[in-house]
């Protein structure tokens, strides 16, 4: 393993969209709110609040886990930086300080001191790693209700304001880069799984998470229109089915009870919009019949809107917005056939993990008990 200098300014890069995904959501919750939409304003604002204290819960208990193995006591000041929601930012400090030396300021020819630049190395990769999962996580929990939430009301409204197409944007960016760079940290954080090399797989990895995404948001958004309650109801039906499938599969994720419950919460609200392999296992079987039931749901809302035709909406959006779901679901299918067809890496010669418990037979690491591909 080696952080090179690819994977340091994708480390900044990431932070610079962290940042700016920030500054645009706090920027679109005071818009909505100087323009009397105060549901609007406080929907925003509680969807990166929610996203921010779980990220936070999970860095802290992380730290203390890592300090724990490391032989030192928890430091009160770390508890206060998650607290004043800084802990990503305090990842980010370490990550990129010591990123910094493994990839610029030890020479890959040097034989001298080999095992503490592979130590630094490992230790950069895994600090990388842990940001990859903690970004993964508010991508699911407020990037995507945000970016529903701005499909509505442009879609209510017929037009926007440069805020709303800013945000809306930004969380386009934020949630390709988070799913790119989660499924590059995984492989590369373990040493038994083959790494995503080259472009092409990771463009057409982003491509199926992408378009697969894009079409069940607006086909949520319109099921909003259709009827609130209904809408609210079948996420609420989503979320409960992968709590279910997280419990029933067992995950090892957390060393504590009390963060292996909130995991598992977490796990089926990122089911609710995308597939993950939870378990690490084959999930052929069951991948399949997720995308069987996302696709007989999206057109189940389509037809419904054809037969009962709303007032509500804007009659000059459906049209086109009902080509632009079916094509980005068929497109999301495509492109995920032909990375699972071509690109993924090949697990043949992947050291296999014991089927009852899940333990690494390597070394431990957190990202080996969390969402696979």
């Amino acid at each position: 393993m080696k952080y090179t200098k690819q994977n340091f300014m994708m480390s900044v890069l990431g932070i610079i969209i962290y940042i700016t995904d920030l500054i645009v959501d706090i920027w679109v919750s005071v818009r909505f709110f100087h323009e009397g939409q105060y549901v609007f304003s406080v929907l925003a604002l509680s969807f990166m609040l929610f996203g921010t204290l779980v990220v936070q819960c999970f860095s802290y208990s992380w730290f203390k886990a890592d300090l724990k193995k490391a032989g030192q006591e928890s430091q009160h000041c770390f508890l206060l930086l998650h607290c004043l929601q800084g802990g990503i930012f305090t990842r980010y400090w370490f990550a990129l300080k010591r990123g910094y030396h493994a990839a610029f300021m030890y020479d890959s020819n040097t034989t001298n001191f080999m095992e503490e630049q592979i130590d630094l190395h490992k230790e950069v990769i895994d600090r990388v790693t842990d940001l990859s999962m903690l970004r993964l996580f508010e991508t699911y929990l407020e990037g995507c209700p945000q970016l529903i939430l701005q499909l509505y009301i442009l879609l209510e409204h017929g037009q926007a304001n440069f805020s709303q197409y800013a945000a809306t944007m930004v969380s386009c960016c934020a949630i390709s880069w988070s799913t790119v760079d989660y499924q590059v940290a995984l492989r590369k954080s373990l040493p038994d799984k083959k790494l995503l090399n080259g472009l092409c797989p990771k463009i057409t990895y982003l491509f199926y998470k992408f378009f697969t995404l894009l079409s069940w948001m607006l086909s949520v958004v319109l099921l909003l229109f259709l009827n609130v309650k209904i809408a609210l109801f079948m996420l609420l039906f989503l979320w409960l089915l992968g709590v279910i499938w997280a419990f029933k599969k067992n995950t090892q994720f957390c060393t504590s009870v009390s963060m292996e419950f909130l995991y598992r919460i977490v796990v089926g609200f990122i089911l609710i919009f995308t597939f993950f392999n939870i378990k690490g296992q084959n999930t052929k079987c069951p991948m399949s019949c997720y995308y069987i039931v996302r696709v007989l749901g999206t057109l189940g809302i389509l037809i419904v809107f054809w037969v009962c035709p709303l007032t509500v909406f804007n009659s000059d959006y459906f049209i086109p917005i009902s080509i632009t779901i079916v094509l980005t679901l068929l497109l999301g299918i495509l492109f995920l056939i032909v990375y699972y067809g071509t690109f993924h890496p090949n697990r043949s010669e992947e050291t296999k993990c014991d089927e009852i418990d899940g333990k690494p037979v390597l070394r431990e690491c957190r990202m080996r008990y969390f969402l696979m591909e």
